[in-house]
């Protein structure tokens, strides 16, 4: 269903049922410009769950989201940001903002609904455990989910519940904030303008900002100015590195779930190193 009234009106010309699976760009009949992603196979309230995450990007008025502009089952119509290069300045300005976005404090860990990471369901009941949470709402599920696939032993989930059990050793405690949850390096997107935006918000709830930071490094990153406006305008080092693998654990879990056994040797080396 569409977004609003207005929003409505603007994509009424959008004849979504006509597109195939894919992204697109399209006119809009007020004279701006449409990215239409559509998925046929989306699972229910995979869209929903991209809108409510951008929704709560943009409320924070940090950096850059697209407007939601329409909703439907298997497709969303976003605002067209253009594609353009960031330059030295973007990408301060950007790590900035996220350390705006990162003083967003909750009151628990998780979200008031569930979303994706990926096209894995990510579930975020909340809990004011911090390690709790990292534990039996990211690690534990796909791990379990590894294992019965076969992409991992036993004695990789006997690592795995020992390491979940003894995560407060590795990790320092660090209150809830708003992040994005899905922060690789293709997520920070450069409009036409060369400003730096959130995109693909399925997985934004509240967490560790050291996940997000983590992220950012695990495929590709950011310059170096990013980081180091990042870290002044939080007051923060540059600690968070030392464990970002541990961090990272999550999401290549999520790799070797939905890409298949590459990413083996990758969760293997992580858990070898902290359990």
């Amino acid at each position: 269903m569409p977004e609003s009234e207005s929003s409505a009106s603007a994509a009424a010309t959008l004849d979504l049922a006509a597109l195939r699976d894919g992204a697109h760009r399209c006119a809009l009949h007020d004279g701006r410009r449409a990215f239409v992603k559509v998925r046929r196979d989306a699972a229910p309230d995979f869209f929903a769950a991209e809108a409510r995450g951008l929704r709560e990007l943009s409320a924070a008025r940090t950096l850059r989201v697209p407007e939601v502009i329409a909703l439907a089952a298997d497709a969303i119509v976003l605002e067209d940001l253009g594609t353009g290069r960031a330059g030295a300045s973007d990408w301060e300005h950007a790590g900035h903002r996220l350390a705006e976005l990162h003083s967003t404090i909750g009151e628990h860990f998780g979200f008031h609904s569930d979303g994706f990471c990926g096209d894995s369901a990510q579930d975020n009941t909340t809990d004011a455990d911090g390690y709790r949470f990292f534990a039996e709402r990211r690690l534990l599920p796909q791990l379990r989910r590894a294992h019965d696939a076969g992409l991992l032993d036993g004695s990789d989930g006997a690592r795995a519940e020992r390491l979940c059990a003894q995560l407060s050793e590795h990790l320092p405690v660090r209150p809830p904030v708003l992040i994005h949850g899905d922060l690789w390096l293709g997520n920070l997107h450069a409009c036409a303008n060369g400003e730096l935006a959130l995109i693909d918000g399925g997985a934004v709830h509240f967490g560790w900002a050291d996940a997000d930071l983590a992220m950012l490094i695990l495929f590709g990153a950011p310059p170096p100015a990013f980081f180091a406006a990042y870290e002044s305008a939080r007051g923060t080092g540059s600690e968070w590195r030392s464990y970002a693998p541990l961090l990272n654990l999550y999401h290549l879990l999520n790799h070797l779930n939905l890409f298949g056994a590459g990413y083996a040797g990758a969760v293997r080396k992580v858990l070898a190193r902290y359990a």
